[in-house]
């Protein structure tokens, strides 16, 4: 059993498995030793963010199918790094976010009120 917890302080729910996302490709946007972008914020990705996002050179639409990685496109969710989630938010051009599925660690980066200002799912 998982002790990942969610900015919520609650156990940390799934974000997306088709496509599957998260720095381990488990479907949840864990965080750990290795993953040093951070890649704990769970968003719905729109054309703009994932505009903003090519612009900033992470290309998340092309398709890469030598890593098995089909391209996102608007709709999709998506484990994002903090850092380039708060880049996004500065400009207006945030994804919404789920908080069930954003892990804690996000909250090293932005404010939860921030956050619940983006929220897709319930406001505690």
């Amino acid at each position: 059993m998982s002790r990942d917890r969610n900015v919520l302080g609650e156990p940390l729910t799934p974000c997306c498995h088709d496509p599957v996302t998260g720095f381990y490709r488990d479907g949840f946007c864990r965080v750990g030793p290795n993953d040093h972008g951070v890649h704990a914020v769970c968003a719905m990705v729109t054309e703009e963010f994932l505009a903003f996002s090519r612009a900033q050179g992470n290309d998340l639409v092309t398709p890469h199918p030598e890593f098995g990685f089909a391209g996102l496109k608007p709709g999709d969710r998506w484990c994002l790094c903090a850092s380039r989630w708060k880049e996004a938010a500065v400009v207006g051009l945030a994804p919404p976010i789920i908080l069930s599925a954003t892990h804690e660690k996000a909250l090293d980066v932005i404010p939860l009120i921030q956050l619940q200002q983006h929220a897709l799912d319930a406001v505690r």
